[in-house]
């Protein structure tokens, strides 16, 4: 096969994504009346006749790996990504225990170490492959829970997360049965990173309480804006209140395998856990996250459980049963697609891809600050960026209207999919630029395409 370099990947991925190609396809009622007739099995068909329904079915979606897909953190799935998960699922081994497959079982316990490594964490570190950010993060706490709160102060536990924390974090807390009242909710400071000082406030006040504070939840990469807590800070506090600190990186943790940036991330090393999504800024197909520790052995001290009929199984210290490190007994070979992506791409490449999205963020920070009447509400970090349109006089509430009405618009016209968020109260088109696609030219074209909807709009309220 060869060598497979990034400007093949960019000529690949072209010719199966244009930039004229719709970014996304609504489903009409007549649509999803005859996809409901598809969804209930018949008389047999043949595989062309299927593969032609299924081509229908999913023709109505959002096109998350195109070029003007700017909304969320989209799954920009390399080529070489979906090919190793297409191999993974011919090959259907059975990954959760050793005997299931010795070969795929070291690939993920090297893997895992090797991405440990990446940000810094120790050799006796460990973790697995899960199915998302959601999963990584209750995997994680899971552990945090068992290690740092005995179980007769469970009613007494308190978890402390900053308010631009993703809602998957409570969510997770809730199914480990914590309740709302367990949860403190810390305020952020203008560069929409947790206050380290009301953390320590509402630590202090806590314990003065009685209460057991165990937790602490970090963001290496928020959602809305891809702010960074200041780990350091935050690991420090932690340490002296004998806390488990818990980063959600599933979006920014991907940095740390950055050629130029990985120096912004370099606070994960003082984690206990961490919460990583390949399938976002290390372009992987959906269904492909890691959970990370900073002693494996803890993951096996919350999860190990077996049944008699699994008594032949080999396992040891050397040859895990890794349904022992999280929830899953019958787990897919999930990692392999990664193996696969960095083994055809390498490392240099994947570093290359997660650099151009900085740059790509950075650019359109700098068009938008030649353009009249629009505001920056979060600036560039990592690859996302905040901004509204507000010419002066408008008031806000007409404001938010508009910047609706800028995002509806631009998807109609095919321009870009962004989408609306909440930032200091007020509505923003929110711009993430992770696919290696979205070019500078590309971006600073968009921008002057939402220039002119923003003007024309205006003029209409």
């Amino acid at each position: 096969m060869g060598s497979y370099t990034g400007e093949d990947y960019t000529k690949t991925l072209e010719s199966i994504s244009a930039q004229t190609s719709p970014i996304f396809r609504p489903a009409g009622e007549e649509d999803l009346a005859r996809i409901r007739e598809l969804a209930l099995p018949t008389q047999t068909r043949t595989v062309e006749q299927v593969i032609g329904e299924m081509n229908d079915i999913y023709s109505f979606r959002a096109r998350v790996g195109h070029p003007r897909f700017l909304t969320a953190i989209p799954s920009v799935a390399t080529p070489a990504s979906w090919l190793g998960d297409i191999l993974a699922s011919a090959f259907n081994a059975f990954s959760g225990v050793w005997l299931g497959g010795p070969g795929i079982a070291t690939i993920e316990l090297e893997l895992i170490a090797w991405l440990a490594a990446q940000i810094g964490l120790p050799a006796s570190a460990g973790g697995i492959f899960v199915s998302g950010g959601s999963v990584a993060n209750l995997t994680a706490m899971t552990a945090a829970r068992d290690q740092r709160l005995k179980q007769d102060d469970r009613g007494k536990g308190i978890i402390y997360f900053s308010d631009e924390t993703h809602f998957c974090v409570p969510k997770a807390l809730r199914i480990l049965g914590f309740f709302d009242h367990q949860m403190r909710k810390i305020p952020s400071d203008k560069k929409f990173s947790m206050d380290v000082a009301k953390l320590e406030e509402a630590i202090v006040a806590d314990k003065s309480q009685g209460l057991v504070p165990f937790l602490i939840v970090a963001n290496c990469g928020t959602t809305n804006t891809g702010a960074i807590d200041p780990m350091d800070e935050i690991a420090d506090l932690a340490q002296e209140h004998n806390m488990w600190l818990h980063v959600d990186g599933a979006y920014g943790a991907s940095v740390a395998l950055s050629g130029q940036y990985r120096s912004l991330v370099a606070g994960l090393r003082r984690a206990d856990s961490v919460a990583w999504d390949a399938h976002k800024w290390l372009f992987q197909t959906f269904g492909c996250a890691i959970t990370l520790v900073r002693d494996r052995k803890h993951l096996a001290e919350s999860f190990t459980l077996s049944g008699d009929y699994l008594q032949d199984t080999v396992s040891g210290e050397d040859q895990p049963n890794l349904f022992n490190y999280g929830i899953e007994l019958t787990r897919p070979a999930r990692h392999m697609r990664l193996w696969f992506s960095l083994r055809v791409l390498g490392a240099d490449t994947i570093a290359q891809m997660i650099d151009h999205g900085f740059l790509v963020a950075a650019a359109a920070e700098a068009k938008l600050a030649t353009l009249e009447h629009w505001k920056i509400t979060s600036p560039a970090r990592l690859s996302t960026i905040t901004f509204r349109f507000c010419p002066e006089g408008m008031d806000e509430d007409t404001a938010d209207q508009l910047n609706g009405i800028i995002s509806r618009d631009a998807l109609e016209q095919n321009i870009a999919m962004i989408q609306t968020t909440q930032v200091h109260g007020q509505t923003s088109l929110r711009v993430c630029s992770i696919n290696p696609l979205t070019t500078v030219a590309c971006m600073e074209q968009i921008i002057e395409q939402l220039h002119v909807i923003a003007c024309k709009s205006a003029l209409e309220l």
